[in-house]
């Protein structure tokens, strides 16, 4: 039986009031202790998340509840697919009508794409072929970018991982040759849940403490190594967890000593999306996720060790903030500062299983006159101008994460060369303290 990525809470069946900044809502399930598995925000009012049993987590639960009005009102259903023993890998959304579901035997894997374009009310099966090799196929996760483009990946299957993409919604899928693929190694298979996406790029991790990339919506793969020490995202000793900001932010967040009484956990960050730093030690609730494209994280929690509760930080995890404690937290997804959603515990149909976040967590900017950037386009030489900064750092990555330069400036105005640079779009982030501005600059 293939491994699930592991949960780093543990469940707790109480009640208790929540913080100032979560406002509670009620996700309708008329069945109580109903949880949060999957949360998938599509825009501020349009929000889709799968259910599970909060008594006994290994039942295979088909459930889902969405929102329409920013969570006023949520509408719970079943995800019927014909076999209720299947498991379902996870839940992805593109309008309040518009979803995708994988399906999977928790004993022999296979698995199939399920669709519903009426809200939930009707499932249907997308793919027929594919995910079909006893003792081989796995569906491990399905992600839509938009409504035609989408992507179904799972285990080796032939000798290469079993990847499908689709440009028509789910109609027709065409599997990912080989030669797009780095090949596994002996042995080597992904995990259930075990991946991130940020805008059209999509990584999942491996059993050999490897990363999968690709940031083309599945045409073309790269391998990444995990940090020094990860051997296996999805082993007890690990349980590694990935997350990203946008291509090149982001984090792992696991442990190297998860056999101990008390594991020492740890946070390992990228700022090129390609290779780790040597991780700091972490204490903090386990559940994270990004505000897309920024460097502030939210954390959660169910756990009672260390503590339920929740808590941000908008340095990328070097320092943190208390939201609140004593409160269970689940699954986390924020779709900007002020609009995010985390999973909690029903009572009742009328009575809790969800929080909204109520506040604003965005990433600090600049005032727009603080810092300019220009000529844009330009030939051989940018200018930055930093009014009211006494230092600062700059950042250069391409269009492909790649970071160009850094630099440390002191003064008001300094000139970077890019004159050896490639035609092209480059980015240009400019950091000083918790303050952050990117200009994207045209190389001609």
């Amino acid at each position: 039986m293939k491994k699930l990525l592991l949960s780093f809470s543990l469940l707790l069946m109480g009640f208790t009031s929540f913080a100032q900044a979560w406002v509670e809502q009620a996700t309708a399930f008329t069945t109580a202790s109903r949880g949060i598995e999957d949360v998938q925000i599509v825009d501020a009012n349009t929000v889709w998340c799968t259910a599970y049993d909060g008594v006994t987590p290994t039942n295979a639960i088909q459930e889902f509840t969405r929102t329409s009005d920013g969570g006023s009102t949520w509408t719970p259903g079943l995800i019927d697919v014909g076999d209720t023993t299947l498991s379902i890998t996870n839940i992805t959304a593109v309008d309040a009508l518009t979803a995708w579901v994988g399906v999977y035997d928790g004993t022999n894997g296979l698995g199939a794409v399920y669709q519903t374009t009426d809200g939930g009310v009707s499932w249907n099966q997308q793919t027929i072929s594919e995910f079909t090799t006893s003792a081989e196929s796995w569906l491990d996760a399905v992600h839509f970018f938009n409504a035609n483009n989408g992507i179904a990946f799972g285990d080796p299957e032939g000798g290469e991982f079993e990847v499908y993409t689709t440009a028509d919604g789910g109609n027709t899928w065409t599997r990912v040759p080989g030669t797009s693929l780095p090949d596994p190694a002996a042995g080597e298979y992904g995990y259930n849940g075990g991946y991130a996406v940020a805008g059209n790029t999509i990584w999942f991790t491996t059993n050999k403490g490897k990363i999968y990339k690709t940031t083309d919506m599945g045409v073309t793969w790269s391998k990444i190594n995990g940090p020094t020490g990860f051997t296996d995202f999805g082993s007890a000793a690990i349980n590694g967890r990935l997350h990203f900001s946008n291509d090149t932010t982001g984090l792992i967040i696991g442990t190297l000593n998860g056999s101990a009484t008390t594991p020492t956990y740890k946070i390992w960050k990228t700022v090129n999306g390609t290779t780790w730093d040597t991780g700091t030690v972490y204490t903090g609730y386990r559940l994270l996720t990004y505000i897309p494209g920024t460097t502030t994280i939210v954390s959660t929690s169910q756990s009672a060790t260390p503590g339920t509760g929740s808590a941000y930080s908008i340095d990328n995890g070097v320092t943190w903030t208390t939201i609140d404690t004593g409160t269970q937290r689940g699954s986390v997804a924020f779709l900007d500062g002020s609009t995010g959603w985390c999973g909690g515990f029903n009572v009742d149909d009328v009575l809790g299983g969800i929080f909204k976040f109520d506040g604003n967590l965005g990433n600090q900017q600049f005032d727009a006159n603080t810092v300019k950037v220009y000529p844009n386009p330009a030939s051989t030489v940018v200018t930055i101008s930093a009014q009211q900064l006494d230092s600062y750092n700059v950042k250069v990555t391409d269009i492909t994460g790649k970071v160009m330069l850094t630099r440390e400036f002191s003064t008001v105005e300094n000139t970077v060369d890019v004159s050896n640079f490639a035609a092209g779009v480059y980015f240009f982030e400019i950091n000083s303290g918790s303050k952050s501005h990117t200009v994207k600059i045209m190389k001609n």
